[in-house]
């Protein structure tokens, strides 16, 4: 994990810098579009190493799913004074009757 920090990190601050390189050369803009490139590059990697290190992944506003607080959801404890009907518990198996 560390050197995948690293990585983001550097990953990050070189292609930044070097967009903000060819932008800058091409518009005649230096060094305005290269230092605002070279700071997104640092942001997008520190977000980047920030995400692997709290192992939330890749995908864009990623949150892990909280267990059992929702009704009718896998695993969701149900509501008070609900009862619980043969349905739901697998209806009426093999032609037993209840």
């Amino acid at each position: 994990m560390a050197f995948a920090c690293g990585a983001h990190m550097v990953a990050g601050l070189a292609v930044g810098a070097g967009i903000g390189y060819v932008l800058d050369r091409w518009l005649g803009t230096s060094p305005w579009l290269f230092v605002v490139f070279f700071f997104l590059g640092a942001a997008a990697g520190i977000l980047n190493t920030y995400r692997t290190a709290t192992g939330m992944g890749m995908a864009l506003g990623y949150r892990p799913a909280e267990q059992g607080n929702e009704e009718g959801r896998p695993g969701a404890t149900p509501a008070a004074g609900a009862e619980e009907t043969k349905s739901q518990r697998g209806g009426n198996r093999g032609g037993q009757s209840a």
